[in-house]
């Protein structure tokens, strides 16, 4: 039976998800204030269309689609991503906080990867920061953006293409 959610539960499962949520619009526009601007718009819309929420198991893959479509949309109306702060090390606070682990990837690493991100189109980057970040499979992914699988995986490995092809310098 489909579980409807109301406006406290909402309210908790965001701050429950605030970090994961977080991330994901800072993947897309590298500054911390953009991201948490983001956040709060695509907060402000899911409020205004939780009705639209089939079931209260879906409420983090909804409010997914809903930051990257935000982000997009951010992206588009500023026609330009955030510059990478000085101090931040390119990559968002939770990484900074030492949640990665010891075997993680070094900060020059991360560096990279995000500058290989930056190549992306925002549309390219979804499937990246959905697959590699957020660790979604192929399927929810196509799920969530209502794109048949096999396009969610082509897509997939033709991001990853072009950021290969940049950080090896081809």
């Amino acid at each position: 039976m489909k579980r409807q959610i109301g406006k406290h539960e909402f309210a908790e499962k965001i701050m429950e998800n605030r970090k994961r949520f977080y991330c994901i619009a800072y993947s897309y526009v590298k500054n911390e204030q953009d991201a948490l601007d983001i956040v709060s718009e695509a907060s402000c819309k899911g409020l205004l269309h939780l009705k639209d929420l089939d079931s209260a198991e879906y409420f983090v893959t909804w409010m997914t689609r809903i930051i990257v479509n935000t982000s997009i949309d951010f992206i588009r109306k500023n026609s330009r991503l955030a510059p990478l702060p000085e101090d931040s090390g390119g990559y968002p606070e939770a990484a900074q906080a030492g949640e990665a682990s010891e075997t993680g990837p070094d900060r020059e690493s991360l560096m990279d990867l995000y500058n290989a991100l930056d190549i992306l189109e925002p549309e390219e980057r979804t499937y990246i920061v959905l697959r590699y970040f957020e660790a979604y499979n192929f399927r929810e992914i196509a799920q969530m953006l209502r794109l048949p699988e096999s396009t969610v995986k082509s897509r997939s490995y033709r991001a990853l293409d072009k950021m290969k092809r940049h950080m090896t310098g081809g």
